[in-house]
């Protein structure tokens, strides 16, 4: 159960429930509602986000020696192999592909699914860029944005052409991680990127940690809550375009952006260095997010939006017992 415990945690478990979602929206945005699908793209955005997350850690292994606090890590520890976790890579990129061919299995393969395996397999390219060289490139947070936008847009892809609500949340997808990456990534691990030899936004923008104190320079700030103002924008964007809505929905909506906002001013004027605090404030914006494009499509959906409102805080819940991670209390 232990080592059972240490793969969960390696494979980002608990947080697949949120992380993995994009490509079911992706088909919803084009009418696809047939649960059958939509599980196995489920499936498939899982396979994505679990090769993703232990390329990164395979990558970054002798990195994280350095700093104490991330020694707990699985392959740091040596509790999981180096070898094992290429292996796991390698499995999720085959199930990938064969569940990809599966769930277009007796229909044509058009210019429409060879589109939507090219930007799956450009989702993947980019992601591997980013695992192996982004610590070393200033901006490669725009890499791994662009590749959860492409693995969004394959699940779009995979049955019709994009409507405009299919590009909406394309570029929604791409703001959250983009957000999630340079801006709360960059914040949260201040104190020693800098000590592992990191290039990224947030150092270059001047972010440090001192004493126990976090410096966040104002155009840091500027750039972090212009992402979410774009993103609150987006969030309401498809009504202003004739979407139908329930003034409910609306009020919800603008209770969680209200709520998301509130959440960035905290993160982006906190003051001193408490990781655990950080770690908090991120994982409730991040609930809230992925809470925002199934509200937004919850009348024109119906009960399907409601389960994906919720479905992300339910598999955390069960999920992170099995991870051996404390609820509410996140390791990242």
């Amino acid at each position: 159960m232990r080592k059972f415990a240490e793969y969960a945690k390696l494979m980002r478990l608990p947080g697949l429930g949120g992380l993995a979602i994009p490509p079911v929206f992706g088909a919803i945005s084009v009418g696809v509602y047939s649960i059958e699908k939509l599980a196995i793209l489920f499936v498939i955005g899982s396979l994505a986000t679990i090769f993703g997350f232990v390329l990164n850690d395979y990558a970054d292994v002798e990195l994280d020696k350095l700093v104490p606090e991330l020694r707990n890590k699985p392959l740091v520890k040596g509790v999981i192999s180096r070898k094992d976790a290429v292996a796991i890579c390698m499995i999720s990129t085959i199930l990938s592909f064969f569940l990809i061919f599966y769930l277009w299995r007796g229909e044509e393969l058009n210019e429409l699914k060879f589109a939507a395996a090219t930007v799956i397999t450009i989702a993947g390219v980019l992601g591997t860029v980013y695992n192996i060289y982004g610590k070393k490139l200033v901006g490669s947070d725009f890499f791994v944005a662009l590749s959860m936008s492409f693995l969004f847009l394959f699940g779009a892809l995979s049955f019709s052409k994009p409507t405009m609500l299919t590009w909406i949340i394309f570029m929604l997808t791409f703001n959250q991680t983009l957000h999630m990456n340079a801006v709360e990534g960059g914040i949260k691990d201040a104190d020693h990127d800098f000590i592992m030899g990191v290039k990224n936004i947030a150092l270059l923008s001047g972010v440090k940690v001192e004493n126990g104190e976090i410096f966040i320079p104002w155009h840091f700030r500027i750039f972090g809550m212009l992402i979410r103002l774009l993103s609150v924008f987006l969030v309401f964007l498809p009504f202003i375009y004739g979407m139908k809505y329930e003034i409910w929905q609306i009020a919800l909506l603008a209770l969680l952006m209200a709520s998301v906002l509130w959440l960035e001013i905290r993160l982006l004027t906190i003051k001193k260095f408490e990781r655990s605090e950080i770690r908090r404030i991120i994982s409730a914006a991040a609930f809230m997010r992925y809470s925002a494009v199934p509200v937004m499509l919850i009348s024109s959906v119906g009960i399907i939006a409601l389960l994906l409102a919720v479905f992300p805080i339910a598999w955390y819940i069960i999920f992170s017992p099995l991870a051996g991670v404390k609820l509410f209390h996140p390791e990242m």
